[in-house]
């Protein structure tokens, strides 16, 4: 039978040997920029939340970049109900006529994202709270569809305040709210905008956490999860009806990114427990990985 001693022994022997295996990882990643899309499960469970928080600052203490960019539907959805609006979605996007727009941007740049950078720096890392607007990091245009009002999408991407953040060591945490040349407010999907900062910074990997292991053969059984798969593979799974749903502007979102120079790109289960740093500092990973046609990691 094994003492209490004898248990912390073997649980610091453990802990010791996890570390041992990421060195290898940290000193590849060393200096690398990692955009994290957080949303999900991970921004509503307080638990999740918290190890999604401390590998966001771990990342950081290890020499990584990390920039984080957030949505905030339910939290979104839970202040219009409040004010009396009754939600509305067309294809899958939130319907956004003025008066939502000015929930979306109280509720993403005003709560969500002063939660977020609080909550960073009580962790003991350094984040600094930013949307679309801010230095003009993004310019959006309209999405196009017809009656879904204020959505818009990203029509570029000003990387300099973030650059002058992560050179010296901070964690930017963006907000899905941006602007037009006239400063009007878009409501812009955080994927999307993870996809576009990642591509403008040369970012090293691309993660989006989600409420789903990766990119499933059949979604109804996660056994069947694809471990890695390249971007024609990726778009076959897509014209095939392997993906479908809500996964097709993830993975789009995914492809566009490597089609610009992004390293790779993972889309992960961010209901696991220290998600990313399973993914980011172990061999097998947890999740998806898309990589370039000509890349093999």
């Amino acid at each position: 039978m094994i003492n209490d001693t004898e248990y912390i022994k073997q649980d610091a022997a453990t802990r010791v040997q996890v570390l041992s295996e990421a060195l290898p990882y940290i000193q590849r990643f060393i200096g690398r920029t990692i955009v994290v899309k957080y949303g999900g499960a991970a921004m509503k469970d307080s638990n999740l939340k918290d190890k999604v928080i401390r590998d966001i600052v771990f990342l950081s203490c290890v020499g990584l970049r990390p920039i984080l960019v957030h949505g905030g539907g339910p939290e979104i959805n839970s202040w219009l109900d409040r004010l009396g609006i009754e939600p509305q979605f067309k294809n899958g996007l939130r319907v956004t006529d003025a008066l939502t727009m000015d929930v979306v941007e109280m509720v993403l740049v005003g709560r969500v994202n002063k939660e977020i950078v609080t909550l960073i720096n009580q962790a003991g890392g350094s984040a600094v709270g930013l949307c679309g607007k801010d230095g003009n990091l993004i310019t959006a245009r309209p999405q196009g569809q017809e009656d879904i009002g204020f959505v818009g999408e990203v029509s570029g991407v000003n990387i300099k305040i973030l650059e002058t953040l992560v050179n010296n060591g901070y964690i930017p945490v963006v907000s899905s709210v941006a602007a037009d040349e006239t400063g009007q407010a878009y409501n812009i999907n955080a994927d999307t905008i993870a996809g576009e900062i990642a591509a403008a910074m040369g970012a090293e990997k691309l993660i989006l956490l989600t409420d789903t292991r990766g990119i499933l053969k059949d979604y109804k059984d996660p056994s069947t999860l694809i471990p890695k798969v390249d971007i024609q593979e990726a778009r076959q799974l897509i014209t095939t009806g392997v993906v479908g749903g809500g996964m097709i502007p993830k993975v789009n979102c995914c492809v566009r990114s490597l089609a610009q120079g992004v390293g790779a790109a993972h889309i992960i289960d961010g209901r696991i427990p220290h998600a990313l740093l399973l993914e980011i500092f172990t061999n097998i990973g947890i999740g998806t990985m898309l990589i370039g046609s000509k890349v093999m990691l």
